[in-house]
């Protein structure tokens, strides 16, 4: 009886009231599923494109969605958007890390905004590595160290990364040392084989370690596609006998159908094309080179702690800004000067969009797959629209 009792209630349920309950239960369904996606994405191995099961499944929900109204599309596009976003949203920081020195007057209050900019990126930086890198080892040893740079006087220490205005910073580094009156005054050569500059890996264990403690820790990054097409036209479109004998002999043998004589012999000539086949060939016949390695990898800011990452795209703002920071003299700044081929433009995106053209849109996605640990570390947005 109490069976059938039930079963006419049940049968007496406004058939109003049935809609809004399949809608809710379906509306639970779909939120269900929009968070395993989430997951999935947060849960993405780093380098490598989303799996065909994610692809899939996030068509099917848009497909399924197809039905509602509009404001639901609407909605749902945005959730799926924020999903794709979400690793490259930095949290606002609760406080700057950078203070300003007392006495800047309104320059400081100005630059008040930018200490809070690069707490933001510290702070992403190590939401990235706790997301990403928490297995790694936590010993730092000689070769995570070795592309650091040393500058006592004013305890600095400057981690190189090639194509991000790298040059003019070790000339700044030297004028801080007092090993040169400015920063014209010193030539390419002269900052990159005089050997005037210390490297942290030259310090005994206990040397590395006060310094990694004590020292303010610097770092500058560049829009990674860009960078890797800076460095592209720097080593292999201008003469360059070093580049073109080491890395384009291997890379015109390997990866060109029928090449010259001459292109062999000088290994001058290594298309864009080519040299995209050589970055992502898991058997290359040469080995990386800093100039278009990943800056994670040559910085390693997950064992790391930076005080500072910087981006080239803003470089004399955030340069002279560190400068006046770590009590350097009011009358050094960065040196902007191009002095190695003068002459070419510099690497804009414009420019690197025009580079990709020449190469399919597969390669195109796996290149920007092998700087994926970069964009997501130093919240650089992507590069052509059709990434995922």
């Amino acid at each position: 009886m109490l069976v059938d009792s039930l079963r006419g209630r049940r049968r007496r349920l406004p058939c109003s009231l049935w809609f809004l309950l399949l809608f809710a239960a379906g509306g639970l369904v779909l939120f269900i599923h929009q968070q395993d996606l989430s997951e999935m994405v947060q849960q993405q191995v780093p380098g490598q494109s989303p799996p065909a099961e994610l692809r899939l499944s996030m068509h099917v929900l848009m497909l399924s969605c197809s039905s509602a109204n509009a404001l639901q599309d609407v909605r749902l596009l945005k959730r799926m958007n924020m999903y794709r976003t979400l690793l490259r949203k930095p949290r606002p920081p609760s406080e700057p890390h950078l203070e300003l020195k007392p006495g800047l007057g309104t320059l400081g209050r100005s630059w008040k905004k930018l200490s809070d900019i690069l707490e933001a990126r510290r702070q992403l930086m190590k939401e990235m590595c706790a997301k990403y890198k928490s297995s790694i080892s936590r010993t730092i040893t000689r070769h995570h160290v070795k592309h650091l740079f040393v500058e006592d006087k004013y305890k600095l220490l400057y981690c190189q990364v090639p194509k991000a205005g790298c040059s003019n910073w070790k000339r700044t580094l030297m004028v801080l040392a007092g090993q040169a009156p400015n920063t014209q005054s010193i030539k390419h050569d002269t900052v990159h084989y005089g050997h005037h500059l210390k490297k942290l890996d030259s310090f005994d264990r206990q040397g590395i370690m006060h310094r990694l403690e004590t020292y303010t820790k610097v770092m500058f990054v560049r829009e990674p596609l860009e960078r890797m097409v800076s460095a592209y036209r720097d080593k292999f479109e201008n003469p360059n006998n070093y580049y073109h004998s080491l890395f384009g002999k291997p890379i015109i043998s390997k990866y060109r159908v029928n090449p010259s004589w001459t292109a062999l012999k000088t290994g001058s000539g290594v298309t864009f094309k080519e040299f995209v086949q050589y970055l992502l060939d898991v058997h290359r016949p040469v080995g990386m080179d800093i100039h278009w390695e990943q800056a994670n990898q040559l910085c390693n800011p997950c064992l790391i702690d930076y005080d500072f990452i910087g981006k080239f795209e803003n470089m004399e703002e955030e340069s002279n800004f560190l400068l006046r920071w770590t009590g350097a003299p009011p009358n050094l700044t960065l040196p902007s000067f191009k002095d190695r081929n003068p002459t070419d433009k510099r690497t804009s995106m414009q420019i690197t969009q025009n580079y990709f053209s020449q190469v399919s849109m597969l390669e195109r996605q796996r290149v920007y797959d092998f700087y994926y640990m970069d964009y997501l570390m130093f919240n650089y947005s992507k590069p052509f629209k059709d990434l995922y």
